[in-house]
């Protein structure tokens, strides 16, 4: 991969709504040539989808998000790949992740009330085979997501400096 791929990658992770012809002014190549480049990085499984950043707490009857995290016993032979993969069908899990830390596996999931999501852990994920643990965290709000920063602040308005 080179320079290019990779300043094509920041861009479109910024903005994949960006048009070709802008990423080819800005990359200094043709739009044919930017047009090649996402298709290669599509099919080596690189770029994965392409998606939007919705601010659901602005959405009314919006969803309810929760970190869920777990403590696992692992496969002799496959880690926490398998039970990974389990909990990944499950459409409501947004996100997981294999960490560091006091759990093993973290999950952003989403439900349209708390209770919701609290059935879903306490009948679905809890009673798995190799859950050692469960800790629920609500999220309350969300001030920045994936870059994108969800706070308005009013124009000319600095924030108070402190050391």
């Amino acid at each position: 991969m080179d320079d290019k791929d990779r300043t094509l990658l920041s861009l479109l992770e910024e903005d994949c709504t960006t048009p070709v012809h802008d990423l080819a002014v800005m990359l200094e190549c043709s739009d044919d040539e930017i047009l090649s480049r996402k298709k290669v990085l599509e099919e080596a499984g690189i770029i994965r989808r392409y998606s939007a950043v919705i601010n659901w707490e602005a959405v009314e009857e919006g969803l309810v998000f929760a970190i869920i995290e777990l403590k696992v016993a692992p496969e002799r032979e496959r880690g926490y790949d398998q039970i990974a993969e389990r909990i990944a069908r499950f459409s409501n899990v947004r996100n997981l992740r294999l960490r560091t830390g006091s759990h093993d596996l973290e999950l952003l999931v989403a439900g349209k009330t708390m209770q919701e999501i609290a059935r879903f852990v306490s009948e679905q994920i809890a009673p798995m085979d190799r859950i050692r643990e469960t800790a629920t965290h609500l999220i309350m709000k969300t001030y920045k997501e994936n870059g994108v920063l969800y706070m308005e602040r009013e124009e000319g308005k600095r924030l108070p400096f402190s050391f």
